[in-house]
């Protein structure tokens, strides 16, 4: 019996990965007055223009049906699933899955099913789904998958710079008086999800300094703890990644992905972000 992982859209995984891997990926939605999407089908540069001329869209979590087909594909192969969803602070959907697994386990006793809270999204939450899915395929059972995914997540971290607060003001991801003195004093503020909220790891007065702050942030874990894997998101800023990528990979000498951040995540933290998601040898917490 075979252990399938199965997540969401917001880990924003290569596409190329998710197939070597053979993950499953579920799909959150956008929403555009009377028109919605599902995160998956709608191209980030499409979406992003969307966005300047429709305003800031409103977002959802997959249906109790897509889970429910979801985990039942697998259940009925005769194989165990390990689902790792977002931040059940940020979605709905963690919690909905485990209605489904109760579900589930109503026309097959036998089903096993695990479901792991990331407290994140992007990339620190898809680096927890990569480390458990390459221990799947070498064959370990699910109760070591599963551990190897929440031992991940102790040793990650998700470091993130946004050209303004206003979208996370919106979407309420951040306290209204943080977002009212970034805008009015001009801060920049180096975010970071802890305990699955966003929160302000602290502020400087510009942008550059703002990403060189993330950036020390992040050698600082690395020195202390070592590095793992890392990877640059950005929404709208590709070449502002690339010059960050150029640098990190000239001090630490590894290979670094580059990542857009897509529409679910993307309609709080808007246009012009710059991320850094990345996991250590040791534990940091």
């Amino acid at each position: 019996m075979a252990v399938r992982i199965l997540t969401d859209s917001t880990s924003y995984i290569e596409k190329n990965i998710e197939s070597q891997l053979d993950i499953k990926v579920i799909s959150l939605n956008v929403i555009f007055g009377n028109e919605s999407f599902k995160e998956r089908d709608i191209d980030n540069e499409v979406f992003y223009k969307m966005m300047e001329e429709k305003g800031i869209p409103t977002s959802s979590q997959p249906s109790v049906q897509e889970l429910y087909d979801e985990m039942e594909k697998v259940v009925q192969n005769g194989d165990s699933i390990l689902c790792i969803f977002i931040s059940s602070h940020m979605s709905g959907t963690y919690s909905t899955a485990h209605m489904v697994k109760e579900l589930i386990l109503e026309s097959y006793k036998n089903a096993k099913i695990e479901i792991v809270d990331s407290t994140s999204n992007c990339m620190q939450l898809g680096f927890s789904v990569i480390v458990a899915a390459r221990a799947a395929l070498e064959g370990k059972n699910l109760d070591q998958v599963k551990e190897i995914a929440e031992d991940n997540i102790k040793r990650s971290r998700f470091l993130f710079v946004p050209d303004t607060l206003k979208y996370l003001k919106k979407g309420g991801r951040i306290g209204s008086a943080s977002a009212l003195i970034g805008n009015l004093l001009k801060i920049i503020p180096i975010l970071t999800v802890e305990d699955g909220v966003t929160t302000i790891l602290t502020k400087v007065r510009t942008k550059k300094k703002a990403v060189a702050t993330m950036t020390d942030k992040m050698f600082n874990d690395i020195e202390q703890y070592g590095v793992g894997e890392i990877t640059v998101h950005h929404i709208n800023a590709y070449y502002e990644a690339l010059e960050l990528i150029k640098t990190l990979e000239e001090k630490l000498k590894i290979k670094i992905g580059i990542c857009s951040i897509g529409p679910v995540i993307g309609t709080h933290v808007g246009p012009g972000t710059i991320a850094v998601a990345y996991y250590t040898e040791k534990n940091m917490r």
